[in-house]
């Protein structure tokens, strides 16, 4: 896999009619990527260039979701991941990969791979899952 600029990564996913595939897309193969602990991989979602209302959205817009955004495409648990010790028990509460997880950003550790903006997260941290990522900003 290509690495791929910034401005065409969120090019490409904000316009995108399927954001999921477009972004597994982007990041390509993750077999040699070995998550440790109890940390999931987040792939930074970019909202759609385009409002429900009709505003095309400007270029610093879009491009805030990177440092602002709080929803992730879950990509890679680690093997530990909601697994319950002496501080939680998950019971039902886990995320797959191809959910969308939301977060607060100053929860997460930010890194590229493959030229895409990530995320690390402790597997509590995520807060919730969406069906649809637009519905949270």
């Amino acid at each position: 896999m290509a690495l791929v600029s910034s401005s065409r990564v969120i090019e490409l996913v904000s316009a995108s009619k399927n954001p999921k595939l477009e972004i597994i897309k982007l990041i390509g193969d993750l077999s040699t990527v070995d998550i440790k602990f109890n940390m999931v991989l987040l792939a930074t979602y970019f909202r759609p260039e385009k409002t429900a209302g009709g505003i095309i959205r400007p270029d610093a817009n879009k491009a805030e979701d990177e440092w602002q955004g709080k929803v992730g495409l879950v990509m890679k648990l680690g093997k530990l991941a909601y697994e319950d010790d002496d501080e939680t028990q998950f019971g039902d509460e886990k995320v797959s990969v191809g959910d969308w997880a939301v977060y607060k950003i100053g929860d997460t550790w930010s890194l590229n791979i493959n030229g895409y903006p990530c995320r690390m997260i402790k597997d509590s941290s995520i807060k919730m899952t969406v069906k649809d990522p637009n519905m949270v900003f």
